[in-house]
């Protein structure tokens, strides 16, 4: 079986050196990494990605890593393919816990994912590029564009029309 390839964005945090407090890590991705994650999510730039991760420790033996992103993109418009700058600003929460599979507890009310801690690590920045990549906007579009309609479906009558016209026929033959 083929290994999955490295994470363009790989910021390893080993889990045996946290201490018993919230840790704090501030990541920004070089420009290397922008141009790999433009690459991977099919953005035509990544001018900035950086975030603040926080790690800790919960009861059960979990760690909860919580952070904040912050990155400048620029996608193709859906329909004109034109530049859309935009900014990401989210915040996001995952926990993970030992296992060899991800599985849902219920805290705070709420049912979350748990993510497995595989070799005793937690990517950092593989968890803040994958959040990034729910965060983009999947149908940018670039200010004034708007889908033409053909001429074809612009000419012909609505379902209403159609019906209508239809039963109009079919009530004449009575």
């Amino acid at each position: 079986m083929k290994a999955p390839p490295a994470p363009e964005f790989s910021r390893p945090i080993e889990i045996s050196r946290l201490k018993r407090d919230e840790q704090r890590f501030e990541i920004a991705a070089n420009p290397a990494e922008r141009k790999a994650l433009a690459k991977r999510f099919d953005l035509v730039t990544l001018e900035r990605l950086e975030a603040v991760v926080r790690l800790s420790e919960i009861p059960g033996g979990l760690i909860r890593l919580t952070a904040e992103l912050d990155a400048d993109v620029t996608q193709a418009c859906v329909v004109s393919l034109a530049p859309v700058h935009s900014r990401v600003d989210e915040g996001f929460t995952v926990l993970y816990g030992g296992g060899e599979e991800a599985h849902e507890v219920n805290l705070d009310g709420a049912a979350e994912t748990i993510e497995p801690i595989e070799n005793g690590i937690i990517d950092i920045g593989e968890a803040v590029a994958q959040q990034l990549s729910l965060a983009l906007d999947p149908f940018p579009h670039a200010p004034g564009a708007a889908a033409s309609v053909p001429a074809a479906l612009g000419k012909a009558p609505s379902p209403f029309q159609a019906l209508a016209a239809w039963g109009k026929k079919n009530s004449s033959k009575d």
